[in-house]
């Protein structure tokens, strides 16, 4: 076949294609322009899910006529001053966002710069350039994006509904809000709850205040200031507590230099740092800031510059991995505050979806109910037949020996309180100054044994058992490598093996508390997962796995009766340890109720 030379409209149609996926992609390149241009001010607004109509307006810097003729012709870019692409310090760099979108929809930009007489305006059809003309504006731009894809029809069947544009929308612009708290940003238009986040002050505070704004309240009341720098690379943020967790991972915020990303090395240590508070199918919330020098960081790896590859990924994995755990540790025995409201709509009685129940309703009695069956019947010296003996010799459900002692003032002082009382023989009851907290006793003193030989491990390695004879495992050739060049790091954990032959492993040395049977399949998780993130998690978590279930085992059971030194000193323990909040499992141990919480189920107040 003769090759001949696209179109250059053609070819711009094409180059948007890769740019400009959907509105929001479009809009995620509009308010990167502003942002780049020193606004202090963004303000967004769409029609039709953003394919009638974007409009993105800032107060920015502006653009000269000059410079406005320019800026909708290809890989033309003031982002770039030196040519150098791997010194990038800014959002847009490309070139051909603004081009990529004039080739698919009526564009017409309107900007004043600063000392400018008067503002200009520019307008581009489906590709088609027209002139310059003057206009008046404050300074700033204006850009306004209509009929998009109507160049195109076939890119209409692949956009979703309205609503779920404009959605999409939001969320883009939600997250450069939040990767900008000093900036203003509204949003408004059909199909969404429009927004007005007010410019937030410098520092961690200012970004809480942004964060609350964007993500709510719940957010701020779980969040963990997240802080860490080596090198000449920063990270902070918040992270949520491990009991404020959520089905997927998409309330995850990940911003490298400012830029909204989703990379796999983030997500892989996130997934790494919180391996040990939640279970597989739970993820946590948070926001993340990771600032690095420009050339440690490849931002030109996705045309829509949503991934990005980093020179070291190692060490940004282990900065990660570090700067979450500290602060998960730092958090002790906090748990999610979100439990609370619920327990109590459960003492409320509050009527669920579709109930008309309340506190006061009294339930209908089954049709087939005797009143002689029910333990509380008046005994016979009440004028009845039948006797209640069984009611009175039965033990009672609380125990409430620890109310016969006074507590301690420190006791009450401290976050957990004083055990007051043990129900069920389950769960210890617990008085604060202000409040009352109940706790699960198997699943707090579970946590606590699982750190105790989790620090054991670390303060003495890891007991290991030579094999009677080397067990020779078969695999790939690829794989057989990949095992052999992280032997170092799997002897630290416990499992020692050497090349065999093409394709083929033995193993000398394995953890005390790995099964040999379990070996095998353990080694070809592990190959996989250094192919998949060049390092050796299964083996870990494998590990704590088998230390999670015998803390489980040698943990107090429920059903044990304690005395009330034993239910104080649970609660001193948990106030020490690290994860105390939550088991292994990912569920809270407690649950605390204010006592002005509680006058309200009475109507105290």
């Amino acid at each position: 076949m003769t090759i001949r030379r696209l179109d250059p409209i053609l070819a711009d149609r094409i180059a948007a294609g890769e740019v400009v996926e959907r509105p929001s992609a479009a809009v995620k390149e509009l308010v990167e322009n502003a942002l780049d241009a020193g606004a202090t001010r963004v303000d967004v607004t769409i029609e039709g899910g953003g394919q009638k109509l974007i409009r993105v307006i800032d107060d920015g810097d502006g653009m000269v006529e000059a410079d406005l003729a320019l800026c909708v012709e290809r890989h033309a870019t003031s982002k770039i001053p030196d040519g150098d692409l791997t010194n990038i310090a800014t959002l847009g760099f490309r070139g051909e966002a603004l081009p990529s979108i004039a080739s698919v929809a009526r564009l017409e930009i309107f900007s004043r710069a600063s000392g400018a007489e008067h503002g200009s305006k520019l307008r581009v059809e489906f590709g088609a350039v027209g002139a310059l003309v003057p206009a008046a504006l404050a300074q700033g731009t204006r850009v306004e994006v209509r009929d998009l894809f109507a160049a195109t029809p076939a890119r209409l069947k692949f956009l979703k509904s309205e609503r779920s544009e404009a959605q999409a929308v939001a969320d883009a612009v939600k997250r450069l809000a939040m990767a900008n708290p000093g900036v203003r940003f509204s949003l408004g238009g059909e199909g969404l709850s429009g927004f007005d986040h007010q410019a937030c002050p410098p520092g961690v505070e200012g970004l809480l205040a942004r964060l609350t704004q964007v993500l709510g309240r719940d957010f701020r009341d779980n969040a963990l200031a997240v802080e860490a720098e080596r090198d000449s690379v920063k990270l902070w943020g918040f992270a949520g507590l491990p009991t404020w967790h959520r089905a997927n991972s998409l309330a995850q915020y990940v911003f490298v230099n400012g830029r909204p990303v989703r990379d796999r090395q983030i997500a892989g240590a996130i997934r790494a740092a919180y391996m040990d508070y939640l279970s597989s199918d739970r993820h946590p919330s948070l926001a993340l800031f990771l600032e690095c020098p420009p050339r440690m960081v490849d931002v030109n790896v996705h045309p829509a510059k949503a991934e990005v590859r980093f020179a070291d990924p190692g060490f940004i994995r282990g900065l990660v991995i570090g700067a979450l755990k500290q602060s998960l540790a730092s958090a002790l025995h906090k748990a999610a505050q979100s439990h609370a409201p619920a327990a109590l709509q459960k003492f409320a009685g509050l009527p669920q979806a579709g109930s008309q129940a309340g506190f006061f309703a009294r339930p209908a009695p089954a049709r087939d109910w005797d009143w002689r069956a029910s333990p509380a019947h008046p005994n016979s010296q009440a004028g009845f037949d039948d006797s209640a003996n069984d009611f009175y010799d039965a033990a009672p459900a609380a125990d409430a020996r620890a109310h016969e002692i006074a507590p301690a003032p420190d006791d009450l002082a401290a976050p957990l309180g004083a055990a007051r009382a043990q129900i069920h023989e389950t769960y210890i009851i617990a008085q604060t100054s202000d409040g009352l907290v109940l706790v699960d006793q198997h699943a707090a003193h579970e946590r606590l044994v699982y750190e105790r030989l989790k620090r054991a491990r670390a303060e003495n390695g890891v007991s290991r058992q030579a094999l009677l004879s080397p067990l020779v495992v078969d695999l790939n050739e690829a794989d057989a490598a990949r095992l052999v060049e992280a032997a170092p790091l799997l002897a630290s954990l416990g499992l020692a093996l050497e090349p065999f032959g093409p394709g083929a492993v033995a193993v000398h040395e394995a953890p005390a508390e790995l099964k040999i049977a379990a070996i095998e399949p353990l080694l070809r998780d592990l190959a996989d997962s250094l192919a998949e993130e060049g390092q050796a998690a299964p083996l870990e978590k494998k590990l704590d796995h088998v230390l999670a279930t015998m803390a489980c085992h040698h943990s107090v059971r429920a059903g044990r009766r304690l005395a009330p030194e034993e239910m104080n000193a649970l609660l001193r323990e948990m106030e020490r340890t690290p994860g105390a909040g939550q088991c292994n499992h990912g569920r809270p141990t407690y649950v605390e109720l204010k006592l002005a919480d509680i006058e309200k189920l009475f109507g105290r107040r």
